[in-house]
């Protein structure tokens, strides 16, 4: 069909926010410049933490306040990333980044506040009958999830929060739409995971008169670099997606590392290790040449330098590493931009209009002294997507 008419999103992840105002700040100081170089509408991919959305839903005219005050700096808001639940700019967030999960009635509560401000968001700042999305944690983290009952409860409270966004559009007229994320080594990883989970989701969905409700409101944000370092053929993969019925609500317009021939290649994993770095996970795959994939949680300066067998003889490796989206390489490393092309031609064939949203929050972690200012990197990263999706939507060619 084509992809969205709405104006393209940043993602706000990258900017430390645990306040309104530090929150407003950031779009101040980055969001709006970035925008006004870019040069087209620039709508805010919000991530509002729980402290956050706690100071929003405090007053009763406070989410309305806010609301304008996005409106009265130009920008608009349709999807909010509601991943990140605590301090995603602390020290070390790595495995944290996962909890609560969706066994806990936290995160059933946290999304919710999150829908309901997201809602005021669009009807101030958005046009009547645009619909939103809320990017979610993949289930959990699968080294944590090892409850008998971890599944069932977390299908248990999706199913609640479908209840509820059929409840907010009976009151409010506005769709909200939950859009999970699968991610490298959490409970929903890879795409078979995905479309298993959601065949039981709706068979309990089914049992408790919920299936409309799961159906139209459950969905995922399809992340490309994390499907392309599992090694996924992403273009088979959203196609898997749209036979299935899995309505693909937010696409996160993202680019990871990825080295070839690791073995011959000592300069490259010499600059991998210099993007290890203590905040983050940066999961890493190694495909041999037979096909065969290994991966680590982590990486490591040791693995980048002085790989076992098994990684220094693989075909090619990917490190869930956001990268700017813009860029081919990273001096001798190579990203993933060609299955973002791919994967961005595929959802252009979707019957339906998926949220596009670039979300490169790696800005602040990124190793070198060369990189540009962030105001004029998040401006180079969305006039190169511009550029990408004009090319797509004519059939690959360039506007003469």
């Amino acid at each position: 069909m084509s992809q969205s008419s709405l104006p393209l999103s940043y993602c706000t992840n990258l900017h430390p926010g645990l306040t309104v105002a530090q929150v407003e700040r950031g779009l101040i100081d980055f969001t709006v410049p970035a925008g006004k170089q870019f040069g087209s509408p620039l709508a805010a991919g919000l991530w509002l933490a729980q402290p956050v959305i706690r100071e929003l839903v405090a007053e009763p005219d406070r989410v309305r306040r806010f609301a304008d005050r996005i409106g009265e700096l130009g920008l608009c808001s349709y999807t909010l990333n509601a991943f990140p639940f605590g301090d995603f700019h602390s020290e070390r967030v790595k495995e944290n980044v996962y909890l609560p999960d969706w066994t806990q009635a936290s995160r059933l509560e946290y999304s919710w506040d999150c829908s309901r401000v997201l809602a005021e968001l669009i009807r101030t700042t958005m046009p009547n009958g645009t619909d939103g999305s809320l990017s979610t944690v993949p289930l959990g983290f699968k080294a944590l999830a090892n409850a008998a009952d971890f599944e069932s409860n977390c299908i248990s409270n999706l199913i609640e929060f479908a209840r509820r966004l059929a409840r907010l559009e009976s009151e409010t007229g506005q769709v909200i739409r939950l859009a999970i994320e699968p991610e490298p080594c959490c409970v929903l990883e890879t795409t078979a995971e995905t479309v298993a989970f959601f065949g039981r989701l709706r068979d309990r969905a089914a049992n408790e008169n919920m299936l409309d409700s799961v159906n139209k409101y459950i969905g995922v944000c399809y992340d490309v670099c994390h499907q392309s370092v599992e090694f996924e053929d992403v273009a088979e993969s959203i196609a898997t997606l749209e036979r299935e019925s899995i309505r693909i609500n937010k696409v996160h317009i993202t680019c990871a590392l990825q080295l070839t021939r690791p073995g011959e290649n000592a300069a490259a994993r010499e600059a991998l290790a210099h993007f290890v770095e203590p905040r983050y996970l940066h999961q890493t795959f190694a495909k041999s040449a037979t096909g065969v994939v290994r991966s680590v949680l982590d990486l490591t300066a040791d693995l980048a330098r002085t790989p076992p067998a098994d990684f220094k003889n693989a075909d090619c490796w990917r490190v869930h590493f956001h990268v700017p989206v813009n860029a081919d390489r990273v001096g001798p490393l190579e990203t993933t931009r060609e299955d973002l092309k791919f994967a961005l031609a595929a959802v252009h064939k979707l019957a339906y209009l998926p949220h596009l949203e670039v979300e490169t929050y790696t800005w602040n972690v990124l190793p070198g002294a060369d990189k540009p200012d962030l105001v004029t990197g998040l401006a180079t990263e969305l006039s190169a997507t511009r550029t990408l999706l004009t090319q797509i939507s004519n059939g690959g060619k360039s506007k003469s």
